[in-house]
């Protein structure tokens, strides 16, 4: 069993250096990385202290307490 496992482990560094040395010399051409599909989606917000509009807005109540809402920026 011995024997057929190092025949095995033989015939595969083999095999490996010779796909390596093909490479080299420019017969195959090179393994193309793998394509990354689109970046992931923004995490949405999960509480509200991960949200910086949410506490800015706390600030501005907090700093000024008088004051009215701001106008909304976002466009509708």
């Amino acid at each position: 069993m011995l024997r057929f496992l190092l025949v095995i482990a033989v015939f595969a560094a083999i095999t490996y250096l010779t796909i390596r040395v093909i490479q080299r010399r420019g017969v195959l051409p090179p393994p193309q990385p793998k394509k990354r599909s689109a970046p992931p989606a923004k995490p949405r917000m999960v509480a509200p202290d991960d949200d910086e509009d949410f506490l800015r807005d706390l600030d501005r109540k907090r700093l000024h307490p008088d004051d009215p809402e701001p106008p909304s920026s976002s466009t509708s």
